[in-house]
């Protein structure tokens, strides 16, 4: 299950695929992150300052997609800061992306985490500046409630339930939980969303400002809500509770309980 939270696998014990060393060359390999889902993340070093982002996949990993990540990005970066994609592929193995990397460190880095309120904004602003920056009416993907409902329903199909949500939502049982989000609120302001705004994957600078948007594999047209709620709840998760106003503040809105309960459920399901 993918949800917004940090990583806490060793990234000391990951093998480094054999198309990620080939493309990296003389280059450094570092294992930088390794996700819930078995994605890998590596940073590679030439040695003289340059420096890329390489992800990859395993093939039949459903919930990741990095040809549809690529696309995305290749998309948005005409109207906001994301990283440029140098290359990407599948092979029977698994798929791979690299990028150039953008000046920024994430928002969990331990720098930037004694300072939550001011992280907290700038990932309000942020958000706020790539919902008003990329257009609506030109974006080709999709991220509605009714693409998520059917992904919501494979999972229902292959047997996830309660035990499977976040405890908030434990409570509910299959049938009540699919009702709810079956029942979505009307939308307030349709914007390409990022669609998996968790706090790690907004960059900032050493100051605590916005820098740029990474991993945008889900990036589509949504309610501005889809990504306030994941992001709000992400900083629960990664700070603790008590920081989300800052966010609403950087966004310049206040907070909607229905919206934001909503679409947590679900993120949770889908």
């Amino acid at each position: 299950m993918s949800r917004p939270v940090i990583s806490n696998m060793r990234t000391d014990l990951v093998e480094v695929p054999a198309v990620i060393a080939a493309i990296a060359g003389g280059d450094d390999v570092t294992p930088v992150w390794v996700n819930e889902l078995g994605g890998l993340t590596f940073r590679l070093e030439d040695g003289h300052g340059g420096s890329r982002y390489a992800k990859w996949v395993a093939a039949g990993t459903p919930e990741i997609d990095l040809p549809a990540e690529a696309e995305r990005l290749s998309w948005a970066q005409r109207w906001a800061t994301v990283p440029r994609v140098v290359e990407h592929g599948t092979d029977a193995e698994g798929a791979w992306l690299v990028a150039e990397a953008v000046p920024g460190r994430s928002a969990v880095d331990p720098s930037l985490a004694v300072d939550p309120a001011t992280v907290a904004a700038s990932i309000g602003r942020g958000l706020r500046g790539l919902h008003d920056a990329l257009p609506v009416d030109e974006c080709p993907f999709d991220w509605s409630v009714e693409r998520r409902l059917v992904r919501a329903d494979e999972r229902i199909a292959e047997g996830e339930g309660p035990a499977d949500r976040f405890p908030e939502h434990q409570h509910l049982d299959t049938a009540q939980a699919r009702a709810l989000i079956g029942a979505p609120p009307p939308i307030d302001r349709l914007v390409v969303c990022h669609g998996d705004a968790c706090v790690p994957n907004t960059l900032l600078h050493d100051d605590g400002g916005f820098a740029a948007h990474v991993d945008l594999g889900s990036l589509g047209v949504a309610d501005r809500w889809a990504d306030l709620a994941v992001a709000a709840w992400s900083l629960d998760l990664d700070f603790g509770p008590g920081y989300d106003g800052f966010l609403y503040e950087g966004y310049g809105v206040a907070p909607d309980p229905e919206r934001l309960a909503y679409y947590r459920l679900l993120w949770d399901m889908a």
